[in-house]
């Protein structure tokens, strides 16, 4: 089913998979001003989407929970590990879980949506079914980073 966010997920998700595809070696170790480089954020990307996998498969065999999450902390200690990865393999992940968690959403029913966001709403709960607005923000880091293609 298309909803409100599909076309959005899918904009940003065909937005990393260019970008992806232009980057050199050179490119991936391109550092950010707040210290992640450009490999390590795709490896940050490809988590926080296989985050959101995760929990909709455990809600929809388990039913809802708050799967609670302190982002700072889990973002300060998944810098090392991102950094640690090889960058094109945390590329590749990026792609991979972009793609993954947009088809699992794109495969909801609108019920299932409904009460996705009343359960948010109604716990405070961390969940983004629009991935590009996690996804953006950082491509938008990435490309201020690079040369502009001619």
């Amino acid at each position: 089913m298309t909803f409100p966010y599909s076309q959005q997920n899918a904009d940003s998700r065909r937005r990393l998979e260019t970008l992806v595809g232009r980057l050199s070696d050179e490119d991936l170790a391109c550092t950010t001003d707040y210290g992640w480089t450009v490999g390590a954020l795709l490896g940050h990307l490809a988590f926080w989407d296989q985050r959101m996998y995760v929990i909709l498969n455990h809600w929809k065999a388990n039913g809802f929970d708050d799967s609670p999450i302190d982002s700072m902390a889990v973002n300060d200690s998944l810098k090392m590990i991102c950094h640690a990865l090889e960058p094109r393999i945390a590329a590749d992940l990026a792609l991979f879980a972009a793609e993954r968690i947009d088809k699992e959403l794109e495969a909801l029913t609108l019920e299932y949506v409904k009460q996705i966001e009343g359960h948010i709403e109604a716990n405070g709960i961390q969940f983004r079914m629009n991935r590009a607005l996690h996804r953006n923000g950082h491509l938008d880091d990435i490309e201020a980073l690079l040369p502009q293609s001619e």
